[in-house]
């Protein structure tokens, strides 16, 4: 189930929502090297991906995961472990991570800034990709594996996407077939999927180094997103057509 697009017009060009995607394609091919080099990818996961153990002193100083054949990171006390919940968001560990978060980006993001405002837009994309990672934390504060991706932050856009504009349509591929769904159908579903998956998880140490996703971060990015959309925005500035109500 692939979004491609809405029927949601927008004011102006969301060009913070244009920069952000930029940025983060840049910061993987300039800074991971595109994943081309696995030994240059995982050193910068490990080095700027948020691990939970290391922002709580939780996980023990030298404790290893793997991040591949004959590749690890290493738990450490690095000062800048402090500011990795804000590089994470700008980090991925594939080409299809990249393409798919911001796909959700491109197709819900523009709406929720032209709401807003790209100033406003951008401090409430990384407060949700920040308390994404926090939420992530809460979850494990002992795990040892690094945490990367925008997917957090993106979370945050659709659980506001979802209270402003829960009637509008959704472009919406399923395997070989384009359909028009409402948005609340498509947001509460995905929402319900990362909920019961993080249940599920629950309890089991490094859950999310084996299944890939950091669940409980997109549960705290959508609900942070449900939760401040009314301090960025004013009913004013909602497509009345689509508006809540």
């Amino acid at each position: 189930m692939i979004p491609v697009g809405t029927n949601l017009p927008t004011r102006r060009i969301a060009w913070m929502n244009y920069l952000i995607i930029l940025v983060t394609i840049a910061v993987w091919i300039q800074v991971e090297g595109a994943g081309v080099d696995p030994m240059r990818l995982a050193a910068t996961i490990c080095n700027f991906g948020m691990v939970p153990g290391e922002i709580t002193h939780v996980a023990p100083i030298g404790l290893a995961v793997p991040l591949g054949r004959g590749l690890a990171c290493v738990v450490d006390n690095d000062p800048i472990n402090i500011l990795t919940p804000l590089f994470s968001i700008f980090l991925h560990g594939s080409w299809a991570h990249l393409l798919g978060n911001m796909l959700f980006l491109w197709v819900f993001g523009r709406g929720i800034e032209d709401t807003m405002g790209p100033v406003r837009y951008l401090a409430f994309y990384l407060i949700c990709g920040i308390v994404a990672c926090l939420a992530q934390i809460a979850s494990s504060p002992g795990s040892p594996v690094p945490t990367v991706g925008a997917s957090g932050a993106i979370s945050g856009v659709m659980g506001a996407f979802l209270l402003l504009y829960p009637n509008v349509r959704v472009k919406m591929f399923f395997f070989i077939i384009l359909a028009d769904v409402r948005a609340w159908i498509v947001l509460i579903y995905w929402f319900l999927l990362q909920l019961f998956e993080g249940i599920a998880m629950s309890g089991q140490m490094g859950s999310e180094f084996s299944s890939g996703v950091a669940v409980w971060a997109h549960v705290g990015g959508f609900v942070t997103g449900l939760l401040l959309i009314k301090f960025f925005t004013s009913r004013g500035a909602v497509a009345a057509p689509f508006r809540r109500g």
